[in-house]
């Protein structure tokens, strides 16, 4: 298995406690949840099912064929065939006598993947799985009980944060992040994939680090082929997946759809006013919830860019595959099956790829820390965007570090197949930046230009602009 150590000896630490355990694990939709999970305890679990994808069932009948579902699940798992249970407090209480009937003393897994699924409108899923859990299975000091879902709202409000009969139930929470450039290397030398670091990055750049995604990539194809094949042939696996992805895990998938697709709009993103007024959305709590939602799934980031007040926070598109899908696939039926070999050298493209890359830049923080030699240090990401007026220029920053040691490092983020070189010009605009930036702060912070490049800085008379610089190698760190 690729990475997830961390994950993997806690979820042991959890199945050696020898009393009842009740893990939360969560992340966004294709994450690898499921995988981790079945791969970790393979024939050790004791019972497990998978709630039915919404987008296959009708609201009509969706809790008769939940609970269907899972009276097929318990048959599967040996109890003897005999009625379908009439409503989740029925369901749950025959889990119970079935896996009190074949309790031998030793650890009891039960896996409920996709849980949110289940908890399908007025069906009264929550209350029975509480009734379930705390009065009976908190008791039994050998059951872990493990659920899923990639609609992590839902997680967060119906069993972390519950205020209800499971407050402070959850014994383990586990957020299940996409895989680091560094694991997205070792996925790729695992699976025979002969890609550079600048292979990589730009997969990463449409992919996201999303197992399941690269799981669709072949050894024998370059990256530009097997872009065509996932993204642009004719039935490419990943055309469809937009949709999908919406579809399955928010209660209100119209609404997040088009939220995503208007923050795609801005690489610096909106506020939430903006958003409410630029789409005519009411300005209720269906619109926190959906925001919300998005960040906690991992589609957006919540920041509040240099200088303002929380009153100007920003939501800002981060997951890299929603940003490629939107420039490149959607409203785009009649695209070329090759359209990624013949357009590779476009503008668009170049384009997109200084923008992806920035995106990179901001999920990696930890890496770039790491390279500053700060990962202790307490620091506030953002970007910074100053309109110019008669007065002042305008300045703009990919992306700002706030530290706690009275030090900012105004980052200039360049994808490039080379070593970045600075000219007058250029050297110009980082000075003219670096010094409206001066003008915001306190004179104790220092303020330290620092380059985010893919292979180092080309040194001439101008290079000293940057104090520092961080390659691919660095954001490559484990």
């Amino acid at each position: 298995m690729i990475g997830r150590e961390n994950e993997i000896k806690e979820l042991n630490r959890r199945y050696n406690s020898n009393k009842a355990e009740f893990v939360a694990l969560y992340g966004r939709r294709r994450v690898g949840k499921t995988y981790l999970v079945n791969e970790l305890f393979k024939d050790r679990i004791t019972f497990r099912h998978s709630g039915v994808s919404p987008i296959d069932i009708s609201n009509e009948n969706a809790l008769d064929v939940q609970l269907k579902q899972f009276y097929l699940s318990l048959q599967l798992h040996g109890i003897p065939a005999s009625r379908c249970p009439s409503n989740w407090a029925d369901a749950f209480f025959m889990l119970e006598k079935w896996l009190q009937s074949v309790d031998d003393g030793t650890r009891q897994v039960v896996f409920l993947d996709e849980m949110p699924w289940m908890d399908t409108p007025k069906s009264g899923f929550i209350s029975a799985f509480e009734s379930f859990w705390n009065g009976w299975g908190s008791s039994r000091s050998n059951l872990m009980v493990i659920v899923c879902g990639s609609a992590n709202s839902w997680i967060q409000d119906k069993l972390i944060n519950n205020y209800g009969g499971l407050y402070n139930r959850i014994t383990c929470q586990i957020k299940l992040s996409s895989f680091t450039l560094h694991e997205c290397e070792q996925y790729c030398l695992d699976k025979g994939l002969e890609f550079s670091q600048y292979d990589i990055v730009q997969c990463y750049m449409m992919m996201g680090g999303i197992p399941y995604y690269m799981d669709y990539l072949k050894n024998d194809l370059s990256l530009t082929q097997n872009v065509d094949d996932i993204f642009f042939a004719k039935n490419a696996p990943l055309k469809s997946e937009f949709d999908r992805l919406y579809d399955s895990i928010f209660a209100n998938p119209v609404m997040a759809r088009q939220i995503v697709e208007f923050l795609g709009t801005k690489r610096i993103g909106y506020t939430r006013k903006e958003i409410t007024e630029r789409l005519g959305l009411t300005s209720g709590g269906n619109v926190t919830k959906v925001l919300d939602a998005l960040v906690e799934s991992d589609f957006a980031i919540k920041y509040i860019p240099f200088g303002e007040g929380k009153r100007q926070a920003k939501y800002k598109l981060t997951d890299p595959f929603c940003l490629f899908y939107l420039s490149f696939i959607k409203n785009k039926n009649q695209v070329n099956a090759d359209f990624w070999k013949s357009s590779i050298d476009s503008q668009s493209v170049v384009v997109w790829k200084g923008i992806a890359f920035e995106n990179v830049c901001f999920r990696h923080i930890d890496q770039i820390k790491s390279a500053l030699k700060i990962r202790g240090v307490r620091t506030k990401e953002s970007a910074w965007n100053r309109q110019g007026d008669k007065d002042n220029a305008g300045a703009q920053v990919d992306l700002l570090i706030e530290r706690n040691d009275n030090v900012v490092n105004m980052c200039e983020i360049k994808f490039y197949s080379d070593e970045f070189k600075v000219d007058k010009a250029y050297d110009l605009v980082v000075k003219r930046r670096h010094n409206a930036l001066k003008e915001m702060i306190s004179p104790k912070v220092s303020v330290y230009n620092t380059l985010i490049t893919t292979y180092g800085l080309r040194k001439n008379e101008y290079s000293d602009v940057f104090v520092n610089v961080i390659t691919l190698d660095n954001l490559f760190d484990y």
